[in-house]
C-alpha cells in the first residue's frame, strides 16, 4: 500500500500527464495560421524559459547540495495535498480554457484563418484563462515542493507567460479593433478583477 506522500506524488503526476496528453491529442485539430511570430522568437521568448522552468521542477536528485533545493516550506501532507489539489485545479482551468479556443488555438503567437473572438466560458472572467490555469498549476507545483527551485519555476513561466500575453494582445487588437479593445476594458488578463 503506498504511504500517503507516495500518493499525493503520483496524483502530480497524473494531473501533469492530463494535461500533456490532452494537449497532444487537441494539437492536431487547429485551424492553419494567417499571422504569426518568427520561430526564433518562440524560442528565446516562451519555449527556453518553459524548458528552463520544467528542469526546476525535474527529480530533487539533480539539486542536491544547490541552494535551489533549499525548503522554505515546512514538509507538511497538508500542504503538499493542497499543492496537488492546485495543480488539479489548475490543469482543469487550462483543459476547459483550451476546449472553449477550439480550433483558434495555438502554441505561439498568431492568428488563425477565420480566427473568432472567444468570450464565454473562463474566457468571460479573463482574457489567458489557459495561462491563468497554467499558473495555478505551477504554483501548486511549488507549493506540493516546498522549497526555492519551485518558486523560481513559477516566476520564470509568469514572466514568459505575460510577455506572451502582450504580444497575442497586439495580434489580437490588429485582427479585431474596438471589439477586442473593449474586451479588455472589461476582463482583466490573468486574475479576476485583480490582474
Amino acid at each position: 500500500m503506498p504511504s500517503p506522500d507516495q500518493l499525493l506524488t503520483w496524483l502530480h503526476h497524473l494531473a501533469w500527464l492530463t494535461f500533456a496528453g490532452y494537449w497532444l491529442w487537441q494539437w492536431r485539430s487547429v485551424k492553419q495560421a494567417a499571422r504569426t511570430e518568427p520561430a526564433w522568437h518562440r524560442l528565446l521568448a516562451y519555449w527556453l524559459p518553459l524548458l528552463f522552468a520544467a528542469s526546476l521542477l525535474g527529480p530533487g536528485d539533480w539539486y542536491i547540495g544547490c541552494p535551489l533545493h533549499e525548503r522554505i516550506l515546512p514538509k507538511s501532507l497538508l500542504l503538499r495535498g493542497v499543492g496537488v489539489a492546485l495543480t488539479f485545479a489548475g490543469v482543469a482551468l487550462a483543459i476547459q480554457a483550451r476546449r472553449m479556443l477550439g480550433r483558434n488555438w495555438s502554441s505561439e503567437v498568431q492568428i488563425k484563418q477565420d480566427h473568432e473572438l472567444i468570450q464565454r466560458g473562463p474566457y468571460r472572467f479573463v482574457r489567458h484563462p489557459i495561462y491563468t490555469g497554467l499558473l495555478l498549476a505551477f504554483f501548486g507545483t511549488a507549493l506540493k515542493m516546498g522549497d526555492w527551485r519551485g518558486w523560481l519555476a513559477l516566476a520564470v513561466v509568469f514572466a514568459s507567460f505575460w510577455y506572451k500575453s502582450r504580444q497575442e494582445e497586439r495580434f489580437l487588437l490588429a485582427r479585431f479593433g474596438t471589439p477586442y479593445a473593449d474586451y479588455m476594458k472589461k476582463t482583466k488578463a490573468l486574475v479576476p478583477g485583480v490582474l
